[in-house]
């Protein structure tokens, strides 16, 4: 198992390294996104629906409607405010902040630089879109370091319960002004969401944008699965871009939760420390549970 996960994660640092995508993948690509021209090979008409039509407006309405649904909420319902003087609980350690840093320093690349890339024609093509391709390749790297040791560390954490369903239920209480506790232990459902489409979406997303640069990436699967080199690509593009907008959708979501409806949220993934009247209303499962620990002591 564990030369296997050295196996992977060594050909898929060497692939987001590399600058260019090798000859015959590029070839095959070029191929199968020029559909209907002479020499094209046919592809299904589903297929190109969804490179240049569905995935392109779907993403468009990611960038769009998401911030507009949260400048809305952040107009009428309007950020949560703690105090912040008084007890505070530490919440996450150093480890933990040097991991979740690096993880996000890479999706506040990433994202940005897949947009630019999906929507090259409208910034003209040329250097900076080929630039921002290197960015999303070299970055990758980042975010293979980090994505592993993320997923141990916080793995049990994450694990849904009954408070989950409560929260979903409530929608956080993030509909309300009024300060109510909510259901949830030490990650809230929406955060538990994030951080499994995160790790496991993020490896998807690695090992599928690995297949579009390194030919022999796919040769196992394509020997067991009876695929053909272009139906592997096909399908590596397929998953790439709908993982990609699970990620984007719920990194800006993630973005304005811990940046502008919890006012002071961000200095606990800084500090380590969260104030105790947001952990008892925010996490109030988790809180008692701190609660009658300390009566132990």
């Amino acid at each position: 198992m564990l030369k296997s996960l050295l196996i992977f994660l060594g050909f898929s640092i060497i692939s987001f390294a590399s600058t260019t995508v090798s000859d015959a993948n590029q070839d095959l690509i070029y191929t199968m996104l020029a559909y209907g021209k002479e020499g094209s090979v046919y592809l299904d008409e589903i297929f190109v629906a969804l490179q240049t039509k569905i995935f392109k407006n779907a993403y468009l309405g990611i960038i769009v409607i998401v911030p507009l649904v949260f400048l809305v909420h952040y107009l009428i319902i309007g950020p949560k405010q703690f105090s912040h003087e008084g007890k505070k609980y530490y919440f996450f350690t150093l480890f933990n902040r040097i991991v979740h840093g690096m993880a996000a320093v890479s999706f506040m690349l990433l994202i940005p630089t897949g947009l630019i890339m999906m929507f090259g024609t409208y910034f003209g093509g040329g250097a900076f879109v080929i630039a921002c391709k290197d960015i999303h390749a070299v970055v990758t790297i980042l975010f293979i370091i980090s994505v592993i040791p993320m997923f141990i560390m916080w793995f049990k954490n994450m694990l849904f319960t009954g408070d989950d369903i409560k929260w979903l239920m409530i929608v956080g209480g993030y509909l309300s002004k009024i300060k109510k506790p909510v259901p949830a232990g030490k990650f809230n459902a929406g955060q538990k969401i994030w951080f499994w489409v995160c790790t496991i979406g993020g490896v998807a997303m690695i090992y599928t944008g690995a297949t579009l640069y390194v030919q022999d990436l796919d040769i196992q699967i394509l020997h067991t699965l009876g695929l053909t080199q272009i139906e592997v690509l096909r399908w590596s593009i397929i998953v790439h871009n709908a993982v990609g907008l699970a990620i984007t959708a719920l990194f800006f979501t993630h973005v304005y939760m811990s940046m502008f409806a919890i006012k002071g949220a961000l200095q606990s993934i800084i500090n380590g420390y969260k104030e105790k009247e947001e952990v008892e209303i925010l996490h109030s499962s988790y809180y008692k549970e701190l609660e009658k620990e300390e009566k132990k002591k």
